[in-house]
C-alpha cells in the first residue's frame, strides 16, 4: 500500500504544474522529498492521473529486456525510464540491468519466491552400540583384538 493517498500526490502535482511552487517548495510543505515530487510530476505527464494510483506489477523477462534496451539506447536514467514505463519503482532497473549482465535473460524471469527450504534431515548412519551395551566377554574381546 502506498504511503501517500492519490488525491494528496494530485494536490502536490497541481500545486507544482500551477506554476506557484517549484519541486522543493512543494515538497517542504508537504513533509515529502522534493525528488519524489520530482517522480510524482513526471508519472502524471507520462499517464496522466492513473500514473499516480496504486500499482503492482510483475513484468516478464521480455518487457524488461524491451525497458532496458530503450534506457540503453536512449540513454535515459533509471527514473525516466521508470516514469516512462509507469514501473513505481525505479530502483528494480539497476537489479533488471545487474542481472541481465551476468546471465542474459533468463536471468531476468521470475526469481523463486519465499524463505528457502530447510534441509532435509541427514539419513541415519549406523551407530554401533555403546560400551555400556556390551557385555564383558564382548569388552574382552575388543580389547584382545585391539592389542593384537
Amino acid at each position: 500500500m502506498s504511503k501517500h493517498s492519490a488525491r494528496f500526490k494530485r494536490s502536490v502535482v497541481d500545486s507544482y504544474l500551477c506554476g506557484d511552487e517549484s519541486y522543493a517548495s512543494a515538497a517542504s510543505k508537504r513533509g515529502v522529498d522534493a525528488a519524489t515530487v520530482r517522480k510524482w510530476v513526471a508519472l502524471y505527464q507520462a499517464h496522466g492521473w492513473a500514473g499516480l494510483s496504486g500499482k503492482y506489477d510483475h513484468y516478464d523477462a521480455t518487457f524488461k529486456l524491451s525497458v532496458l534496451e530503450r534506457m540503453w539506447r536512449e540513454g535515459l536514467s533509471y527514473r525516466q525510464t521508470a516514469a516512462l514505463f509507469n514501473i513505481r519503482n525505479a530502483s528494480c532497473l539497476a537489479g533488471w540491468e545487474k542481472r541481465y549482465h551476468a546471465g542474459g535473460i533468463e536471468a531476468l524471469g521470475r526469481r523463486p519466491g519465499g524463505r528457502p527450504m530447510s534441509k532435509p534431515p541427514a539419513p541415519a548412519v549406523p551407530v554401533a552400540p555403546s560400551d555400556e551395551a556390551k557385555s564383558r566377554e564382548e569388552l574382552l574381546a575388543e580389547l584382545k583384538q585391539l592389542h593384537r
